[in-house]
């Protein structure tokens, strides 16, 4: 009959669950589903790590300024599998609370254990005032007061415009314990220009997608120049990421970046010289 909808269609829009529009949407939420049950999983199980890459020296590749600790998680057959194919999942929810949580007790347990490591870890600003972060955090500091000068927490560029307000209050309070802050994805939003003279970040990261092939990318080049000179004007370290190839890494050199970080100086690892014992969740 004509105007009539095909059987199938019928059938399959009366089974989309709610918030679900068309078959897309049902099919990004039951992939949002089994990856949100992983980690909670991985999380259970404890198989959550730390995988650490350094940031280099533009001047001196050689010196490492400091390692970020970025977090990984073991899914049911042992893989490791790296926070981009699960946080955008979990950013907005309990879990992702909790692995923020597991992430920053891993940095403070090889802070601990390694006297000479600066050490960043990555955080949601969501994640402020969640009583097991903080307790966590407190708890580290009591134990050695000195870990608060060698860790860095990196906050994203779109995590930190969320609650703006919360986070210039809670940077002030960590910073006058020697905490410095990395304004994580620089650039990926533009939406954080009119904060930035009250957030007082003390490292500003370049989003990577502004690095890669900068060496022939002249528009790419202007943004990063327009970058570096927001981070000077304001006293900001600055580090470009996702650097990948030597004319790369030349050119943000030359052009005054302070660090790099990427794969064209080291991947990161689960493995790292000073050894992986004690690399694991253990809470």
């Amino acid at each position: 009959m004509e105007g009539k909808m095909p059987r199938w269609v019928d059938k399959r829009w009366a089974e989309m669950p709610p918030g679900a529009d068309n078959p897309l949407d049902m099919a990004l939420q039951a992939r949002d589903r089994e990856t949100l049950k992983m980690v909670a999983d991985a999380l259970r199980h404890r198989e959550v790590l730390l995988a650490f890459q350094p940031v280099v020296s533009s001047a001196d590749p050689q010196r490492v300024a400091f390692y970020e600790g970025l977090v990984r998680v073991l899914d049911a057959s042992g893989r490791v599998i790296p926070a981009r194919d699960f946080i955008a999942a979990v950013e907005t929810t309990e879990t992702g609370r909790i692995l923020d949580c597991v992430a920053l007790e891993m940095g403070l347990n090889t802070l601990r254990r390694l006297p000479g490591l600066r050490l960043s870890i990555n955080m949601s600003a969501r994640s402020i005032g969640y009583p097991r972060w903080m307790a966590s955090l407190r708890r580290g500091l009591q134990r050695d007061p000195t870990l608060g000068e060698r860790l860095i927490l990196e906050i994203t560029e779109r995590s930190a415009v969320t609650v703006p307000e919360l986070v210039v209050t809670f940077m002030s309070d960590l910073q006058r314990k020697g905490i410095c802050f990395a304004l994580d994805d620089f650039g990926a939003g533009f939406t954080s220009f009119r904060y930035l003279r009250d957030f007082f970040f003390d490292i500003l990261k370049i989003d990577g997608q502004f690095t890669r092939g900068i060496h022939h990318d002249a528009d790419n080049q202007v943004l990063v120049k327009a970058l570096l000179a927001i981070g000077r004007q304001f006293d900001m370290f600055t580090v470009a990421g996702n650097v990948e190839a030597r004319a790369d890494a030349l050119w943000l050199a030359q052009a005054g970046v302070d660090c790099q970080q990427g794969y064209f100086h080291a991947a990161p690892t689960v493995s790292p010289l000073w050894g992986a014992e004690g690399n694991r969740a253990t809470g």
